[in-house]
């Protein structure tokens, strides 16, 4: 029988490298084309189309692998897309990758930089962005390309999808996954949660994670504090949803900083 599996994760949180170990598993093939990602669970368009059309529009290279899988980012900050998907999947498995969300900030930072549209330096961005949102023109893109901070409290994005799946969700983090001495049992984590056999997966290739990519950036202490203290509540409850420590440094609510486990 087949199975579905849907990579949410969080923007700039190592998915694209995730979904390509999902689709390099024999058992796995992931949706075509992978990019641009294809949130059909945005609209109800897709609805309309029935399973049958979503496995033909997406996955008519198909050889009979168990798991069709699909990775659209968007999905964690649309809610909307749980109901949506529930009536064409059923339960699918849902996969979320999460990492630091100082370290996501600054690659999503240099992600919109990238493309031009984003015009201030790394510091002025977050700094401003500590003080509210920027506003977005969401014809343009599906989510707001200037979320630095909102799209890292990854607790408010995750909750609604582990309450509607809480039997087939995994959470995993990048820091894990990539790691020299957990990647292995991070990821066969992940793949004892999709079904497969974690000893049939090959091994993951050597390279940079993501384009964005870069040295560590030498920001401000104070800003760093600031960044920090503005996750606090955030990487608290998401310790609390997952009931396990977070591997990355966190602040504390007394103003002290653990390091990364």
């Amino acid at each position: 029988m087949t199975r579905h599996l849907l990579v949410i994760g969080g923007q700039r949180c190592g998915t694209t490298y995730l979904a390509g170990l999902l689709d390099a598993h024999p058992d796995i093939t992931m949706a075509r084309p992978g990019r641009p990602e294809p949130k059909v669970f945005l609209d109800d368009a897709i609805l309309g189309a029935g399973l049958d059309g979503y496995r033909r529009t997406f996955f008519a290279h198909a050889a009979g692998e168990a798991v069709l899988g699909e990775k659209s980012t968007s999905y964690i900050e649309h809610p909307s897309a749980i109901g949506r998907a529930k009536a064409l999947l059923g339960t699918p498995v849902v996969v979320a990758q999460l990492r630091d969300p100082v370290a996501r900030a600054v690659s999503n930072y240099r992600f919109t930089h990238g493309f031009g549209l984003e015009e201030r330096t790394l510091e002025q961005a977050l700094s401003d962005n500590l003080e509210g949102s920027r506003p977005w023109d969401p014809t343009l893109t599906s989510v707001s390309p200037y979320a630095y901070l909102e799209r890292g409290r990854y607790v408010d994005h995750l909750a609604p999808w582990l309450k509607a799946f809480p039997d087939s969700s995994h959470v995993c983090f990048l820091e894990e996954v990539t790691d020299a001495d957990l990647g292995a049992a991070a990821l066969a984590a992940v793949y004892d949660a999709v079904g497969v056999d974690p000893a049939s997966a090959p091994p993951p290739p050597d390279g940079p994670v993501n384009a964005s990519a870069g040295d560590e950036p030498d920001l401000p202490a104070d800003l760093v504090t600031a960044l920090r203290d503005h996750f606090v509540d955030s990487d608290l409850a998401l310790s609390r949803l997952l009931h396990r420590d977070l591997p990355w440094a966190t602040r504390t609510t007394t103003g002290t900083t653990t390091e990364a486990r």
